[in-house]
């Protein structure tokens, strides 16, 4: 379960998502706000960090904070599944089922997964959906050890989190490491999401592992260019910003 500065930050995400507190407005204050919760001013504080190092409130400390935007953010410091953060942002997730397959992997995901020869993988394709709409194609390899919980997964999930039943299963997703680079659709692409082909998509190849570093999935994910936006929040203590050349195709 959420830890409740978390929980808080969820609550007034979807607000600005919503119009509640719409770009210009200022959020209740801090003592509002932890009367309102039950919570120690703390816990708004730390509520308040996150909404600000995703780009969605000021970070001036000492009044009420000011509302930047609705912008439909993502944020690398949150390991929070689709689902989790499509609501988070006021909207309803959705899935299209595609194909959930046991194959041999590429030379690609073998390295990244880090398999033996011989070893086979689960291949699950969906397009994901923000209220209705085509924003995403998921393309996920995980080893064969949660492939096969997801095999026993997908196929009745719905529009729920795969990431949060498999959590349910004991699986803990510990660390992420994010690539994200601009591409334009490849005829597949084009027809899952419903655009022209070549039409602009942000590419984000993610490599999760657990607690012990091994890895479990390595997803190539192709977004809508106008649907989603990625932050990075650094700072002098610990950085999460590498600048690279973007993989190629």
């Amino acid at each position: 379960m959420s830890t409740l500065y978390r929980r808080l930050a969820d609550e007034l995400r979807a607000g600005i998502a919503n119009g509640t507190y719409p770009p210009g407005s200022r959020l209740p204050s801090e003592s509002e706000l932890a009367e309102r919760h039950g919570a120690a001013r703390g816990t708004v504080r730390q509520a308040f960090t996150v909404l600000a190092a995703d780009g969605l409130i000021s970070s001036r400390k000492g009044t009420r904070r000011l509302v930047l935007g609705p912008a439909l953010r993502q944020s690398f410091s949150q390991l929070h599944s689709f689902s989790r953060w499509a609501a988070s942002i006021g909207e309803t997730p959705g899935v299209r089922m595609v194909e959930l397959v046991r194959r041999e992997p590429t030379d690609l995901e073998a390295e990244r997964l880090e398999l033996s020869p011989g070893t086979r993988i689960y291949h699950l394709t969906r397009v994901r959906l923000l209220s209705g709409r085509p924003v995403m194609v998921e393309r996920t390899a995980y080893v064969e050890r949660i492939g096969a919980l997801v095999g026993g997964i997908a196929a009745d999930a719905g529009d729920e989190s795969v990431t949060a039943r498999l959590e349910e299963l004991g699986v803990v997703f510990a660390h992420a490491e994010h690539t994200v680079s601009a591409i334009t659709a490849e005829a597949e692409d084009a027809r899952l999401l419903g655009v022209r082909p070549h039409s602009a998509l942000l590419r984000e190849l993610r490599r999760t592992t657990d607690p012990d570093n091994r890895p479990l999935e390595w997803s190539d994910d192709r977004y809508l260019g106008d649907a989603v936006a990625f932050t990075v929040h650094n700072s002098v203590r610990a950085s999460t910003l590498i600048r690279s050349s973007a993989p190629s195709r």
